[in-house]
C-alpha cells in the first residue's frame, strides 16, 4: 500500500474536496483516513511536528505495532 498524504477541505454535505487532483492510476479503490487537528493542535505544533507525529503513526499502523481497543480500557472502566 502507498501513501499519499494531501489537504482537502470538508464541506457542508460532509465530503471531501482535495486541494489538488492526486497524481497517481486513475478509476481505483482507495483507502481515506481522516486526520482532523484539534484547535489547540494547530495553534501548539508546527506542520513539520505534524508530518512527523503522521508518519510515525503511519508507520506504526503498517507494520501491526497497535494495541486492540480493549485493551486500551482495561483498568479504566473500573476506576
Amino acid at each position: 500500500m502507498k501513501a499519499l498524504k494531501v489537504m482537502a477541505t470538508i464541506n457542508e454535505q460532509g465530503q471531501l474536496t482535495l486541494d489538488h487532483p492526486l497524481i497517481t492510476d486513475k478509476n481505483s479503490r482507495v483507502e481515506v483516513i481522516v486526520l482532523i487537528p484539534e484547535e489547540a493542535d494547530l495553534n501548539d505544533k508546527s506542520q513539520a511536528e505534524v508530518l512527523a507525529d503522521f508518519r510515525q503513526a503511519w508507520h506504526e499502523a503498517m507494520t501491526g505495532q497497535t494495541i486492540p481497543v480493549t485493551q486500551l480500557w482495561e483498568g479504566i472502566e473500573d476506576a
